[in-house]
């Protein structure tokens, strides 16, 4: 492929599934996006999963290249009489991010509602609670329904509906800069599509199971079903992982600096990656001059957690673009920070073989 298509392909699937509707246990857009790329081969297992393979020239190693579809959002939790909407969270969120902003309610039917995120304003608060962070059980979304019958008869809007930011794919005065939602983990899943579609006509010796999980950001649920179908020999976890590149970290600690390369996970507090594994792709990466940075995170975790714990342990490796501003409504990440990371992840797949994927496992 020529860099231009590249690009410009790039683009186009950071736009579709970056707007993607894809709140955990809602991930049906992303799925057909997937499903749309990959074509009839792909299939989906019973906890929603969606699964694509590519067989190489052996049967051996299996290598699992998955990235999760789902965003953190929120749920309807319950209509008031006057047709405002009380919502859970779904996934992390710091609730200073989220009044006034605006929201989109996925109904049953498969329509989207507009809301905005409110509370009592300011103008109404006593001084201690004008000093507080509102917390997100006193929050609403109003979507503009006179009351709760409006709200469920006309609106279609009913209790278990799920909702996700509203917010649209930008490139940014400096188009290098991308911004939306979602990029957690939206990369991950652009990064699987375009890197089988670069492989399309390559050899490999590995058969390529590509996964797209469900509900990581509520527990990496997809994950534990998943690798049960899949049964990998290595796992490679695609990622948009949170930048650190803010004033208040200081430049000796930036490991997820946008602008510098895909980032190699060795650890985080759910799971430690194998060492070998790691070692293997850093030393792809410097010989063939990808840019990558390293990191050693200390909260988070990704589908790693589960994917190395399976049978009797399957060697992982996180693979990740920084994001900044991951779980609010504008995530900002950087095109060649995602370049970097779609090159290392096709010459990485052209690479793994069994002796490979055998000595990450040979310990003695």
């Amino acid at each position: 492929m020529q860099i231009e298509e590249i690009n410009h392909k790039a683009l186009e699937l950071l736009s579709n599934l970056g707007e993607a509707h894809g709140a955990p246990g809602s991930e049906d857009s992303v799925r057909r996006i997937f499903l749309l790329e990959m074509g009839s081969g792909a299939f989906t297992d019973r906890t929603g999963n969606i699964l694509f393979e590519k067989k190489g020239s052996g049967e051996h190693p299996r290598i699992m290249l998955t990235a999760h579809m789902d965003e953190v959002g929120f749920v309807v939790q319950s209509i008031a009489k006057n047709g405002l909407i009380k919502f859970l969270p779904l996934g992390g969120w710091w609730s200073h991010t989220l009044l006034a902003q605006r929201v989109r309610v996925r109904t049953r039917a498969g329509a989207e509602v507009i809301g905005v995120i409110g509370a009592k304003p300011p103008h109404l608060l006593r001084k201690n609670e004008r000093e507080k962070v509102v917390d997100i059980e006193e929050m609403f979304i109003d979507v503009g329904a006179a009351d709760r019958e409006e709200a469920r008869n006309r609106f279609g809007i009913a209790e278990g509906d799920t909702i996700v930011p509203d917010s649209r794919f930008t490139q940014m005065s400096n188009p290098n800069l991308l911004l939306c939602k979602g990029f957690d983990n939206r990369v991950g899943m652009a990064l699987i599509i375009q890197s089988l579609q670069m492989l399309k006509e390559a050899e490999h010796a590995s058969t390529i199971l590509a996964v797209g999980t469900v509900q990581e950001e509520v527990g990496v649920r997809g994950a534990q079903t998943a690798v049960f179908g899949v049964n990998p020999d290595a796992a490679i976890v695609l990622e948009g992982a949170p930048a650190d590149d803010l004033p208040a970290i200081s430049e000796d600690e930036r490991q997820g600096a946008l602008g510098r390369g895909v980032q190699i996970r060795l650890m985080d507090p759910s799971a430690i990656m194998n060492r070998k594994f790691t070692d293997y792709v850093v030393d792809l990466a410097a010989n063939l001059k990808i840019p990558y940075q390293v990191a050693v995170r200390r909260s988070g975790g990704t589908d790693a957690r589960a994917i190395q714990l399976h049978a009797s342990g399957v060697p992982a490796v996180v693979l990740a673009v920084p994001a900044r501003y991951i779980h609010t409504h504008n995530c900002i990440i950087h095109m060649n920070d995602y370049l970097s990371t779609l090159n290392l992840v096709v010459e990485l797949l052209k690479r793994l073989d069994g002796d490979a994927t055998d000595d990450f496992t040979a310990f003695l």
